[in-house]
């Protein structure tokens, strides 16, 4: 559908993007493109569209940015991968993630979604007005997992315990479908207060964080 294909920024995932379209022999320069894919921070998005000239398809890869930051270009779609990129990690970061595909028009979802095959990419349709609610969601899978293992960490490694004991545990709680166990599940709130007492005692700063974690969880 596309054959030459212009990213526009080389970081995390644009490199991946890159990559994976090179891989497929559409990627290229130049003022003959076909398709310009915005690979670029959030709040250079609509800068960046406008500076680019009109005619070929434009595509940004925001979970959170509406596609009227891609004004004034008409032709234009989103493909959001629900994935985490590193830097150096490659094309195979791609592989199988589900992607979030936003258009106005059935011939630019077809588009998209040709681009996420190609990708390698599984995409679903995602309404425009829900997109920054969809975002908040990936965020909070993504992001906060770091900040709940940063959290942990500091308690094990407050109890003289070995940090790297808990990636099995995390794993094992994905791998099982995030089946809840332990004290929460039980309503063995007598265990949770005693949690927060030696919380409240070694690492005062969390208090707040595993009360709030707490009252989340419970069923």
């Amino acid at each position: 559908m596309f054959t030459r294909v212009q990213v526009v920024g080389h970081g995390r995932l644009g490199s991946a993007v890159s990559a994976r379209l090179a891989e497929r022999g559409v990627v290229a320069n130049g003022p003959d493109v076909d398709l310009v894919i915005l690979c670029v921070p959030d709040r250079v998005i609509h800068e960046v569209a406008e500076s680019m000239p009109t005619g070929p398809w434009i595509a940004h890869m925001s979970g959170a940015v509406p596609l009227s930051a891609l004004s004034p270009h008409a032709r234009r779609f989103g493909l959001h991968p629900l994935q985490t990129f590193t830097r150096g990690g490659g094309p195979g970061q791609l592989d199988g993630a589900s992607a979030a595909v936003t258009a106005e028009t059935e011939d630019a979802r077809e588009r998209a979604r040709w681009l996420a095959g190609c990708l390698k990419l599984r995409p679903f349709d995602l309404q425009e007005d829900k997109r920054v609610l969809y975002h908040a969601g990936a965020t909070m899978a993504s992001n906060f997992l770091v900040t709940l293992y940063r959290a942990a960490r500091q308690l094990v490694e407050a109890a003289g315990a070995p940090p790297e004991g808990l990636l099995p545990l995390m794993r094992r709680t994905i791998d099982n479908g995030f089946e809840l166990t332990g004290p929460i599940s039980r309503g063995d709130w007598a265990t949770v207060e005693a949690h927060l007492t030696a919380i409240h005692e070694d690492a005062p700063d969390l208090e707040e964080l595993y009360r709030a974690m707490a009252r989340a969880t419970r069923p």
